[in-house]
């Protein structure tokens, strides 16, 4: 893949399209082609996407090829796979991506608390030339954690503090009753990886700021539960030589997944047109 891209002239690269494919069409899959196409981006082709049931009318992109294996991605010359549906999916189709694309953008970072997973995408990454994305989902960016982390960090704490509804259907009901919460209430502190591992679809996000920072055992983890509040919250602190640093969003959540944000689907869609934007910020 590397040989053939270097082959290529300046010209070429220029007028290429970005082929993108997609693994999943879910609430956050189908908002990021909805984005895509409101901003009309012509240099961006959403080629392929990846569903168990190819048969399901889904209100997919025109003129894009759906699979449902992963041996059908060979000779389909992506550039860029965007897994988007959930946890298993890395297992599934993460090696296969990397073998026949040129970037693995990932979000669902709670795979990465699977060591020997992630060592077998580090590896095939490794042998292919291909890359291992990680997309600053919920977060918009944690350029500064990734930068302060150069130098020695102390601790590194992120609080995801959500409204009841965005907890049901997870381990929080064990914890506490959910429709009875009269205040903010925490129920779990744990690390990202443990905490990732017990709620792969709420703290996704905190193996982002993992990675970023200290670790996925290093990084602390503290999961609310707030019935005065609308938003999805992200409380980030971290001190160490560099200094202090303390981060809020409040993200609006997603239309169609309370569990997610909106600003889920806008990471990719930046992710995505950054990869053939001339000028990058």
């Amino acid at each position: 893949m590397q040989n053939w891209f270097i082959a290529m002239s300046a010209s070429e690269r220029c007028a290429r399209r970005l082929r993108l494919g997609i693994i999943g069409w879910g609430a956050i899959a189908s908002r990021v082609a909805q984005l895509l196409a409101e901003r009309q981006k012509d240099d961006i082709e959403i080629a392929v996407v990846a569903v168990r049931d190819t048969a399901r009318d889904r209100g997919l992109p025109p003129n894009a090829r759906v699979i449902s294996h992963p041996g059908e991605l060979s000779d389909l010359d992506l550039d860029m796979i965007i897994e988007a549906a959930g946890r298993p999916a890395v297992d599934i189709w993460g090696v296969a991506a990397l073998r026949h694309s040129r970037r693995f953008a990932v979000s669902s970072t709670s795979a990465f608390t699977d060591e020997a997973l992630l060592d077998r995408l580090l590896a095939t990454a490794r042998e292919t030339g291909s890359r291992i994305v990680v997309p600053s989902g919920a977060l918009g960016d944690l350029g500064m954690l990734a930068a302060a982390s150069i130098l020695p960090l102390d601790e590194v704490t992120h609080s995801i503090v959500k409204p009841p509804r965005a907890w049901r259907g997870t381990k929080a009901e064990e914890f506490v009753d959910l429709d009875a919460l009269a205040a903010r209430t925490e129920f779990f502190a744990g690390t990202a990886r443990e905490a990732a591992a017990a709620f792969p679809q709420n703290a996704n996000v905190a193996v982002i700021t993992a990675l970023s920072g200290i670790g996925l055992d290093r990084t602390r983890v503290v999961l609310v539960a707030d019935p005065s509040i609308l938003r999805n919250v992200h409380e980030i602190r971290a001190s160490g030589a560099f200094g202090k640093l303390e981060l809020k969003l409040e993200n609006e959540p997603l239309a169609a997944n309370p569990k997610s944000s909106e600003m889920t689907a806008l990471s990719l869609v930046r992710l995505i047109e950054n990869s053939v934007a001339a000028l990058v910020v």
